[in-house]
């Protein structure tokens, strides 16, 4: 392997999100109306929102595959994304599912996600189809950081998973916040779970964004509560 070869180190600090007035469109239907949104370096933000509020579009629209109508994304920094429903290889092995993450940075060693996430070291040649669903979503987890990314977008981190398996996977994306300064947009309906772990949080309704601001502060609106909290929140902190 020579110099140009050498994959790059982790990043010290986290990459940046920067999105203003993006419009997304699927035919005659507005996915993202005019949304803007912003995450700075290190920061872990949420994005709360029902089925069908252009959740996915956004991380979507972030990371490439779908290109905006208008309005701009910039993205300082490496993005990693971590889609909703995993969307893993069922018939490759985990380590052959975390190569496959590494490929534009050149990384195909998975040694140092198996430091980060000891248990995959433990399914390294189980299929991937037939693992947990938290299993997987570890793996998931592991593909993306394969690629060493300055910032990570999460789709529905608690999907189909129990209470205690999110947890457990929340205090990962925690760790990797606190310990190397990912930064990271948690895209949720879980909003406990994302006020728990989240400085900031947008609320995302039929593609606008209709509330902003710090967690706390959110917790305590009565639409927020009343939509998404059940009238009350004990905050899940990890």
């Amino acid at each position: 392997m020579n110099e140009s070869d050498t994959p790059p180190e982790p990043s010290r600090t986290g990459g940046t999100i920067e999105v203003t007035d993006l419009v997304v469109t699927y035919g005659s239907a507005t996915a993202l109306d005019h949304v803007r949104l912003s995450v700075r370096s290190g920061e872990m933000v949420a994005l709360l929102g029902p089925n069908g509020a252009g959740k996915s579009t956004l991380a979507d629209t972030l990371s490439g595959i779908l290109t905006p109508r208008s309005g701009t994304v910039e993205v300082g920094g490496r993005l990693a994304h971590i889609p909703e429903g995993r969307q893993l290889f069922p018939d490759l092995t985990v380590e052959d599912n975390l190569s496959l993450g590494g490929w534009r940075s050149r990384e195909r060693d998975p040694a140092f996600v198996f430091d980060l996430l000891p248990r995959l070291a433990e399914l390294r040649k189980r299929r991937a189809g037939v693992l947990s669903g938290g299993e997987q979503q570890m793996v998931a987890f592991g593909r993306a950081m394969m690629s060493r990314p300055d910032v990570l977008v999460v789709d529905e981190l608690s999907l189909g998973l129990a209470p205690m398996v999110t947890r457990d996977l929340a205090a990962h994306l925690v760790a990797l916040n606190r310990e190397q300064g990912l930064t990271v947009l948690l895209i949720e309906q879980n909003a406990r779970l994302a006020f728990g772990v989240c400085e900031r949080a947008y609320v995302l309704e039929a593609g606008r964004v209709v509330a902003e601001g710090p967690c706390a502060e959110l917790a305590e609106s009565p639409r927020v509560a009343s939509a998404y909290l059940g009238g009350s929140i004990e905050e899940t902190q990890i």
